[in-house]
């Protein structure tokens, strides 16, 4: 799940979409994002992110710290598994009025565009070992198709399977009332075919601060998480894992008042779009029982 700027693998995904009223932010949205990333190109690589938010910079970035299986913990809750790690982030400075930021992130270093366009000005900034090379190709389909959206690259090149530590961001959304999370998938480095379906094989979850009493399942977190990353974070969660059956190709995404009613089965995986208040009608999509599925790895 994801899209890359070479070969490469990607398994045990979680994705977490949050929607909450922030003491100081008013309104946001948060995007959790963990895999193992497995690197087959013979350099550098990287795996694009297409952010569904009016604005981004590094300041949209919390630092995990220590409490990095918090994902992790996410999954406990609607599944029990064990699990843990730490992490940090060290930010890198960033250039060109703020448009573009780079910063690095456990075995990341992300370039943060506000246009794909705007990327290879930045580039010299990543390290030589992480510096992927940007397929014109692929930049130019994000520009194309998800005009108006900051685009995360995360560079790494690790040559064995290796668990990220948690991606965790959160913004002003596109589209308060709609929970998206970026799901389109291409593993080769080229654009990716929108009218094919891809394997999957990762959690979904979600929270909202508008839960009613009863809603979800509580989330066990360290008691000693810092409180600016706290102010982000769920109390209560639900989830369901794809990975039965290929799916197709595109975003996950769910209205807030079906989530609100615990609807997950609304979810919709809806591929590239100009930017629109309304969603086609509601399909199934063939998810797991939650208690089925495999741990997060």
């Amino acid at each position: 799940m994801c899209v890359s700027m070479d070969q490469a693998e990607f398994s045990g995904t979680t994705l977490y979409a949050g929607r909450l009223r922030h003491d100081v932010h008013g309104l946001v949205h948060v995007l959790g994002y963990q895999n193992t990333a497995v690197n087959l190109a013979d350099g550098p690589n990287a795996m694009l992110l297409h952010l569904p938010a009016r604005r981004m910079s590094r300041a949209n970035f919390p630092s995990v710290g220590r409490s990095s299986d918090v994902l992790h913990r996410m999954v406990d809750a609607v599944r029990p598994v064990a699990a843990g790690a730490r992490s940090d982030i060290a930010w890198m400075g960033w250039d060109d009025g703020e448009r573009i930021e780079v910063f690095d992130h456990d075995i990341y270093t992300v370039l943060l565009a506000t246009d794909p366009t705007l990327l290879h000005a930045a580039l010299a900034r990543v390290p030589p070992h992480r510096r992927p090379r940007l397929n014109p190709l692929l930049l130019e389909f994000y520009a194309d198709h998800y005009p108006g959206y900051p685009i995360a690259v995360c560079c790494f090149d690790n040559t064995e399977a290796e668990q990220a530590k948690p991606l965790l961001m959160w913004y002003e959304p596109m589209f308060p009332d709609r929970l998206t999370l970026p799901a389109l998938d291409c593993h080769t480095g080229e654009p990716p075919d929108l009218k094919g379906k891809v394997s999957a094989d990762h959690w979904v979850l979600y929270g909202t601060d508008e839960a009613p009493a009863g809603w979800g399942e509580p989330v066990g977190y360290p008691p000693r998480m810092r409180h600016e990353l706290r102010g982000f974070l769920p109390d209560t969660v639900m989830g369901t894992y794809f990975g039965e059956r290929p799916l197709p190709n595109g975003d996950f995404v769910l209205p807030h008042e079906d989530l609100l009613a615990g609807r997950l089965n609304r979810i919709r995986r809806l591929p590239p779009s100009r930017p629109s208040p309304s969603l086609p009608s509601p399909s199934s999509l063939p998810s797991s029982n939650p208690s089925s599925g495999p741990s997060p790895s």
